[in-house]
C-alpha cells in the first residue's frame, strides 16, 4: 500500500507541476504591444459600429441596382484578408463587401461576449442593417459557411447565399475542445498569436503551402497586435461549438451555391456529397485541385461559379 500511495503523491505532484507550468506559460509576457485597430488598418478598410462593437470591413467595385451585393465571411481564426484574391474578381457581377466578424482581424474583441454561430449570425444580419443592404448573396469560408446559412434563413435582404467548404455538418474542430480547462483557452490565444505557429498551422490546410507568403502571414499578425486580442481570444477560445446547422438545412428557402475544394484534408469522405442532397435548391461546385481554402487556392474557379449564380439571381447583373 505504501508503494502505491507514493506512485499515487508522485503523479499528482506532476500533473500539479506540469499544469503550473502551463500557467506560467500561459501569463508570461508575449512581448506584443496591443494597439487601436484603426491603427493597424489599410487605407481602404472602413469601420462600423454594430450593436456596440466597431466591426471593420473592405469593400470592391461599386454598387448598383442590377448587381448583387456579396457579403463574405472569413472562417476560424482568420480575417477578410482570405477574400483577398477572390475578390476582385467578383466586381463585374457584385459589389463586394468582405467583414471581420467580432473577434477576428481588425473587428472587437470583447471578453464578454457570445461569439458561438446563433449570435455571430445575428451579429451579421445587424451589420447587413447597418450598412443598408439589400438583394444580398450572403457567403462563407468554413465557419464562415455556417454563419453565412444562418443569416441566409428568414432574412429579407438576402436573395442567395454561397458556401465554401462550410462547417456545416462538420467543423473540423476535434470533439475534445468541449473539455479544455484553464489555461489552456489562453494557451491556444497565445499560439494563434504568434507569426510562425499561425502560418505553419495554415500551410497544412492548402495543397500548395506557398499561397501563405510572408505578406498574408504578416497581414493575418495584424490581428494579435490589435487591441483586446488575448483576452478576447481566451474567451473565444472557450465557447466550443458544435456543428448544429445540419437540422436547419431544410428550412432554406434562397438558392444555394456550394464551391468545394476536393482535396480538403479535414472533411470527412462524402461530406460533399451529404451537404449536396441535404441543402435544398443548391448548385454545386467541386474543385479537384483545391483544399479546404477554395476561395485562395482556386480563386478564378470559385470566382466563374459565384458570377453565374448572380446571373441565374438577377438577370439583369452584367
Amino acid at each position: 500500500m505504501i508503494w502505491l500511495k507514493r506512485i499515487f503523491f508522485g503523479l499528482a505532484g506532476l500533473l500539479l507541476a506540469a499544469w503550473l507550468a502551463m500557467v506560467v506559460y500561459a501569463y508570461w509576457p508575449t512581448g506584443i504591444t496591443e494597439v487601436p485597430a484603426r491603427s493597424l488598418a489599410d487605407p481602404g478598410d472602413s469601420f462600423v459600429s454594430v450593436n456596440g462593437l466597431e466591426l471593420r470591413y473592405h469593400s470592391w467595385g461599386e454598387p448598383a441596382p442590377d448587381k448583387p451585393v456579396a457579403v463574405l465571411l472569413h472562417g476560424f481564426g482568420n480575417s477578410l484578408q482570405s477574400f483577398r484574391l477572390l475578390a476582385p474578381l467578383l466586381t463585374t457581377h457584385y459589389y463586394v463587401i468582405a467583414v471581420d466578424m467580432p473577434g477576428y482581424g481588425l473587428s472587437a474583441k470583447p471578453v464578454d461576449f457570445d461569439y458561438q454561430n446563433p449570435n455571430q449570425a445575428r451579429m451579421m444580419k445587424d451589420f447587413i442593417r447597418a450598412l443598408g443592404l439589400k438583394n444580398v448573396v450572403i457567403g462563407g469560408h468554413s465557419l464562415g459557411g455556417a454563419i453565412a446559412f444562418r443569416v441566409a434563413l428568414d432574412n429579407p435582404d438576402v436573395i442567395g447565399l454561397v458556401v465554401m467548404n462550410p462547417g456545416i455538418i462538420s467543423t473540423g474542430v476535434p470533439p475534445i475542445a468541449r473539455y479544455i480547462f484553464f489555461p489552456m483557452q489562453r494557451i491556444q490565444a497565445k499560439l494563434f498569436g504568434d507569426p510562425e505557429f499561425r502560418a505553419n498551422f495554415l500551410r497544412r490546410s492548402f495543397v500548395d503551402p506557398s499561397i501563405v507568403t510572408d505578406e498574408v502571414v504578416r497581414n493575418l499578425s495584424l490581428t494579435s497586435r490589435s487591441e483586446g486580442y488575448l483576452s478576447g481570444m481566451t474567451s473565444l477560445m472557450g465557447q466550443y461549438n458544435e456543428a448544429d446547422e445540419v437540422p436547419m438545412l431544410p428550412q432554406l428557402k434562397v438558392p444555394a451555391l456550394i464551391v468545394w475544394g476536393a482535396q480538403d484534408r479535414g472533411k470527412p469522405a462524402g461530406e460533399f456529397e451529404q451537404l449536396r442532397e441535404l441543402m435544398p435548391n443548391n448548385t454545386a461546385v467541386l474543385v479537384p485541385t483545391s483544399g479546404h481554402y477554395v476561395q485562395e487556392e482556386a480563386p478564378a474557379e470559385t470566382a466563374a461559379a459565384m458570377n453565374a449564380f448572380a446571373t441565374r439571381l438577377m438577370p439583369t447583373a452584367p
